[in-house]
């Protein structure tokens, strides 16, 4: 038997962590907002780069020095992908697409997915990856 979990309402804090104009307060992402941080989060970070669980992440940076073509863009999907299905469990039906820029030395990332446990239409957000020196 196979059990479902059910998501009702997420919260996270913002990683900017300027606080608001108005009540000083740290600014606080909801739902869909709160899971696309997350998403960008996991695959921006370098694996080992925190101290208390050193397999979260992604093998993204390295690869990103590589030639920018479609045998890149395919590695990079395959390791996006994996890092979302490993740790970010509120999602499902994760598509990940990726298409090289050879002229601006980026990727564009878009990433689509099914909230679990929310009456949600799709949700998609894009991003690009770029190596920085």
């Amino acid at each position: 038997m196979t059990v479902t979990r059910i998501s009702r309402y997420f919260k996270d804090i913002s990683l900017s962590f300027e606080p608001h104009p108005v009540t000083k307060d740290l600014p606080i992402l909801m739902n869909q907002n709160a899971i696309a941080r997350s998403i960008r989060n996991l695959v921006e970070t370098v694996k080992t780069e925190r101290v208390f669980n050193p397999t979260l992440g992604s093998d993204i940076v390295s690869s990103l020095f590589d030639f920018v073509d479609y045998a890149t863009a395919n590695v990079l999907q395959d390791q996006i992908s994996i890092v979302i299905s490993n740790y970010e469990p509120r999602v499902e039906d994760v598509i990940v697409q990726i298409d090289p820029n050879p002229d601006q030395n980026n990727f564009d990332v878009t990433v689509t997915y099914n909230i679990i446990g929310q009456e949600l239409p799709t949700q998609q957000f894009s991003f690009i990856l770029e190596a920085t020196r």
